[in-house]
């Protein structure tokens, strides 16, 4: 494999105008493309195959004309000491609903006074707002003339506030992720020295995701995505962009500074750590495609559209990276960085002429020159036990809280206290009671009952008796009087575990109501939808966690030719994914910090979620894996002893692997700044899932089993070993191909296998 990759360094340096023109127009077509084609994200999403929302659908075929729009809540709040029936206060109402029904795409808006939605109290009154369209076809300029209507109400003394799907915008991407990439440029700039090897990684991860993101958008015009795929592929693509393009770059300093040729160190720096990049994003790619296997359609899109921006980063790394590396020559270590260690370094070889002072990696110095990541590793080596131990412990301690994981959706009461939705929905929980924010629908069937008003009654008489059950409405019956709907409020919020046990008791009544009826009792709306959700989800996760784990460890069996080694990687990966959820139930279900990052309602962890963090986090564990694992084995097969190479393997990696995780964790973190419920527990389970994974497991429990594993950990059974396929990851045949060799003989070998090869350059 190295080989070919060498091969593809080579061309990519040789022809580095054409490679970054090629880039360039794919970003501009797809750009161009996506721009006239592409279709707005859906905000909602649901799982096929579950009984709410198959109820959702005999609903849409039974009340035609109530099932098309979005709806929506005006919710009234009368000054302290008053009441809405006052006649001042109910004609600023009656004139609130009149501007409401006047913009545009509305269908209709209820008078509370007419449909009785005022409290016991009367300080608080809804009216119900229904659109013509779909809350993804609700423009902008329609949303905002709702909110306008409330200005007459306001000058009245009334508190008047927006809620339900009708006034959700679309959650996209927002400001906060630069602060992720103004980190990067940071930590890439200490880690290197210098401005220009800073930049060429962030400027390679920027054309990566444009690149993912306008295919995404452009794919949109033909598939349907929901309005966190674009999002989660943002935050892969930046942090797996910005992540891959440093161990190149990384390795190519490190053959500059052995006295190669800027041309054949980027070929090299390819063919080395571009396999390891390689693995590394086809695991990342294997763990989000998974998520197809699960059977839920919007986890399939969420997961390929991540996928998707991973595949471009490797790409990019492997041919756009060497590319910029052949125009930057001689002259990567520009602009260097005073303070810095790297730029130290940088100045220490202009002055004394030798260039291994400048490579960010110290080559095969390591024992003349030992760094802290020497260091540590030869302390860990050393005691690999006690260290082993605490880590572990240290892990699971944080993991005890996710023996109280429960799974739910975000609502208008996850929204930001200040917003005009978490004011409804708190307004109309003090007016109506809890449960009045989710509301159970239920669906009558009975389209096989003899006598379908009967069997509607029977299942109002039945729920009347459901222990949970605050309120029971009237049947309303549908144009051919078949089907009958009624509207159940629960005595508990939406996301409290009462509801959840409500929907299941109410569902103990279904044999029941069929034998004495023949009609189907169904439940179904948004709060059953969500627990139907979050069950299947639920389900979801073993045969999904067990089919990338056993993928991916036969992809690591393949690279390291080992099994104690992925195993290792597997058992660490573990230790990761329940410290995390651990944390996720601490921070967004207890509330502990939840002020420091800004959670403004504690209440289920968001059931999408786990098994989300599953995929993601475990393609970036194995990332780390890789690159650490690989420089150790790459010592051992060239001769190290198995302790040497750990520690060895570690010094050349730790610098980079650290950079690597504090820029995707800085990428992650910028997402938990942002207002979406989702988006913010998605950043922080990652950004502190990487934390604990690269520098907990990967940077201190891994030398320490490698330790403890010896010369064990490097061996295959016989008849395993003779399967295997060998992918030379560590580039052992290439370097006895190469070695001895002049420039010109390795341009010769090159050149006949390819047209042209990166040669000498001096750009």
């Amino acid at each position: 494999m190295s080989t070919y990759l060498y091969r593809l360094g080579a061309l990519s340096v040789r022809r580095r105008g054409t490679v970054l023109a090629l880039w360039l127009i794919l970003l501009a077509t797809l750009g161009t493309l996506g721009g006239q084609f592409g279709k707005t994200a859906q905000a909602s999403f649901s799982i096929p195959g579950i009984e709410s929302v198959s109820a959702n659908t005999l609903l849409s075929e039974r009340f035609p004309a109530g099932a098309s729009g979005a709806a929506g809540r005006i919710v009234f709040a009368a000054p302290t000491g008053a009441k809405l029936s006052q006649p001042a206060l109910h004609s600023a109402i009656e004139k609130v609903v009149a501007e409401a029904k006047a913009a545009p795409q509305v269908a209709s808006v209820t008078d509370p006074y007419a449909t009785a939605a005022v409290s016991s109290d009367g300080t608080v009154a809804y009216a119900s707002v229904q659109y013509t369209v779909p809350m993804e076809k609700i423009a902008a300029s329609s949303r905002e003339a709702l909110l306008n209507s409330a200005t007459v109400g306001r000058q009245a003394g009334l508190k008047v506030e927006f809620g339900g799907e009708a006034v959700q915008a679309i959650p996209g991407s927002s400001s906060t992720e630069g602060i992720g990439v103004l980190v990067a440029l940071l930590v890439l700039a200490v880690t290197f020295g210098s401005v220009l090897a800073a930049g060429l990684p962030l400027l390679s991860a920027l054309i990566g995701v444009g690149v993912g993101i306008t295919g995404i958008t452009a794919t949109s015009a033909f598939v349907n995505l929901t309005s966190t795929a674009p999002t989660l592929a943002l935050m892969m693509g930046l942090a797996v962009g910005i992540d891959y393009a440093p161990f190149i770059v990384s390795r190519h300093r490190q053959y500059l500074g052995e006295g190669l040729e800027p041309g054949e160190a980027a070929a090299r720096a390819v063919a080395t750590a571009g396999g390891a990049v390689v693995f590394a994003g086809l695991t990342v790619v294997i763990a989000l495609s998974g998520l197809s296997v699960v059977g839920i359609p919007f986890l399939t899109t969420m997961g390929l559209a991540a996928a998707a921006t991973v595949a471009v980063a490797v790409l990019i790394a492997t041919t756009l990276v060497p590319a910029l590396l052949g125009f930057a020559g001689h002259r990567l270590d520009r602009w260097s960085i005073p303070g810095t260690p790297a730029g130290r370094r940088t100045k220490a070889a202009r002055r004394t002429g030798s260039l291994a002072l400048a490579g960010a990696v110290p080559g095969t110095n390591i024992a003349s020159k030992p760094n802290f990541g020497t260091r540590w590793a030869r302390g860990i080596v050393a005691r690999p036990v006690p260290v082993l131990v605490a880590a572990v412990v240290a892990l699971g301690v944080i993991a005890l809280p996710a023996l109280s994981l429960r799974l739910g959706q975000p609502d208008d009461g996850n929204q930001p206290t200040t917003s005009t939705q978490r004011q409804a929905y708190d307004t109309l929980a003090r007016g109506f009671g809890p449960g009045f924010n989710g509301p159970l629908t239920i669906v009558v069937d009975a389209a096989a009952s003899p006598d379908p008003r009967a069997a509607a009654q029977k299942v109002s008489s039945t729920l009347a008796t459901v222990k949970g059950v605050v309120e029971v409405s009237p049947a309303t019956f549908n144009a051919a009087g078949d089907t009958a709907v009624i509207s159940v409020i629960p005595a508990t919020g939406p996301t409290e575990a009462g509801t959840a046990t409500l929907v299941t008791a109410i569902r103990h009544h279904q044999g029941e109501i069929l034998n004495k009826t023949g009609a189907r009792l169904l439940v179904t709306g948004a709060t059953a939808v969500n627990l139907d959700v979050s069950t299947k989800l639920f389900h979801a996760m073993p045969l999904f966690l067990l089919i990338i784990v056993g993928l991916s460890l036969v992809l690591l069996t393949i690279v390291f030719r080992s099994l104690l080694v992925p195993l290792k990687a597997t058992l660490g990966f573990l230790l990761s994914i329940v410290s995390t959820f651990g944390a996720l139930v601490a921070v967004f279900q207890w509330g502990w910090l939840k002020d420091l990052f800004g959670v403004n309602a504690t209440g289920p962890v968001i059931a999408l979620l786990p098994i989300l963090l599953i995929a993601l986090l475990f393609g970036l564990a194995m990332d780390y894996e890789l690159f650490l694992v690989t420089r150790m084995r790459e010592g051992y097969v060239h001769g190290a002893n198995a302790k040497d190479a750990v520690v060895g393997g570690f010094a050349t990696s730790a610098r980079v692997v650290t950079a690597a995780a504090i820029i995707m964790t800085s990428v992650f973190s910028g997402f938990i700044l942002g207002d979406d419920a989702t988006i913010k527990s998605i950043g922080f389970a990652l950004a502190f899932g990487v934390l604990v994974d690269a520098f907990v497991v990967r940077m201190t429990i891994v030398p320490a089993v490698m330790a403890l594993l010896g010369d064990r950990a490097w061996s295959l059974p016989s008849w395993l070993e003779r399967v295997v396929p060998r992918v030379d990851i560590e580039g052992e045949s290439l370097a006895r191909r190469l070695q001895g060799m002049s420039d010109g003989e390795r341009l010769h070998s090159a050149s006949s296998s390819l047209p042209e090869s990166a040669g000498s350059t001096r750009s």
